[in-house]
């Protein structure tokens, strides 16, 4: 996750700490501000749990990693279980649980899960569709202290409801933003950036902004469940929507319009993002770079800060490595399975850099970058440590020759 709002417009936001191992409280609200204690490094970090509480959604995205549909799914974590994994996150100190689906409002206990998280003190978001919260259901997030509810929109109008596989989705989702407005639930937009849809993206920002919404994440695609690489943008797309990003939240900042705007699952926005600093102010892009070399990018995300529980109690090093099983938290708790290195891939994970090959071995922005997302490369190649094909960095921006490539991927 690149912290656009921070690296480039230069604004403090509340997860700071978490991210880049300080926190400035200046124009930050102070019940927004993830207060766990940040570590000496983000290596040491303990992992942001992503927990699928169930697969069941009322919609049918086109993207979707879980290819969730509306049904009932055997076998899902019982209330008992669920509670029982809650109380171990706690204690083991995961500084945030997500709480994903499919759509988790659908789970009949959701509330009770969430209820119980907040007794233990353990920070909880929310990966929603939007589209069955309403005025009690905002009230009851709220209340339960639920710290973000983030809503998936990936368009405007007919854009996400064709986006969604749903007529009326759109509607149905602007519903929920406005009821946690309204009672002042801390909400945001979640946008995946395909070829579908982003000719949306500054309709996206539009709205950001005239329905006040506090954050926007835009998700980089990856090619898991539903998600298809031919609905990736091209590079050149890539760049063109990662520069609209960058305008539009440095237009925010200049006006002194408070949002947090991250991009997520391309760490290659990172290199891209000091690269254009370079050029428009050498200072700020060393002090991105320092903050960027912090957190290490790919070299610190899945299995390191970055972990999935999926529908069945299966841990996964992220959520779109459901192919993968590190263990299952029905027979082994969670922290143990997190710290036993005996899994050779997540092994290997915590100590990749020396892996990678291609263009990712050979790429300058290594310690930046850190290879980006390994398990795209594994979708894309078979091989976990090749190239990550969403970079759309070049050859002379990489820093890449003929002799560094070190090894290119068989297609």
């Amino acid at each position: 996750m690149i912290g656009i709002t921070r690296l480039y417009a230069g604004r403090n936001t509340p997860s700071d700490g978490l991210r880049y191992g300080h926190q400035k409280m200046e124009g930050v609200r102070a019940r927004d501000v993830v207060t766990t204690t940040p570590p000496r490094s983000a290596a040491e970090r303990r992992p942001v749990v992503v927990w699928n509480v169930g697969r069941r959604c009322n919609l049918h995205c086109v993207h979707c990693y879980s290819d969730s549909a509306n049904r009932r799914y055997e076998g899902e974590l019982t209330t008992v279980e669920g509670r029982a994994l809650i109380d171990d996150l706690a204690d083991f100190g995961v500084p945030v649980l997500l709480l994903s689906g499919g759509e988790p409002l659908m789970r009949p206990d959701i509330f009770e899960l969430i209820g119980h998280a907040r007794e233990r003190g353990l920070r909880t978001t929310l990966s929603t569709n939007g589209t069955l919260i309403d005025m009690p259901a905002a009230e009851c997030l709220r209340g339960l202290g639920v710290s973000y509810v983030g809503i998936s929109l990936d368009g405007i109008g007919a854009t996400n409801d064709r986006f969604r596989g749903h007529k009326g989705a759109f509607e149905l989702a602007m519903r929920g933003f406005r009821s946690c407005k309204a009672v002042g639930q801390r909400v945001g937009l979640r946008m995946t950036l395909t070829r579908r849809n982003c000719h949306d993206l500054e309709s996206i920002f539009d709205f950001i902004e005239k329905e006040e919404i506090d954050r926007a994440c835009f998700y980089h695609l990856v090619y898991s469940g539903r998600g298809a690489q031919t609905d990736e943008l091209t590079h050149e797309d890539a760049r063109r929507a990662i520069d609209t990003i960058l305008r539009r939240t440095r237009d925010f900042a200049s006006r002194g319009i408070a949002k947090e705007i991250f991009t997520v699952d391309n760490h290659a926005d990172g290199p891209y993002l000091h690269l254009k600093l370079r050029e428009e102010d050498p200072a700020r892009a060393e002090e991105a770079l320092a903050l960027l070399k912090w957190n290490g990018g790919g070299l610190n995300s899945s299995g390191v800060g970055i972990a999935d529980i999926d529908f069945l109690g299966n841990v996964h090093p992220d959520q779109f490595w459901m192919s993968h099983t590190l263990g299952n938290v029905r027979t082994r708790k969670f922290s143990e399975i997190w710290q036993d290195l005996s899994d050779p891939l997540l092994a290997a994970l915590r100590d990749r850099a020396p892996l990678l090959h291609g263009r990712c071995g050979g790429c300058q922005w290594k310690d930046v970058c850190g290879g980006s997302f390994r398990v795209r490369a594994l979708q894309a190649y078979g091989d976990p440590w090749a190239s990550d094909p969403g970079c759309y960095l070049t050859d002379e921006e990489c820093g890449v020759t003929p002799g560094s490539r070190i090894r290119e991927p068989a297609n």
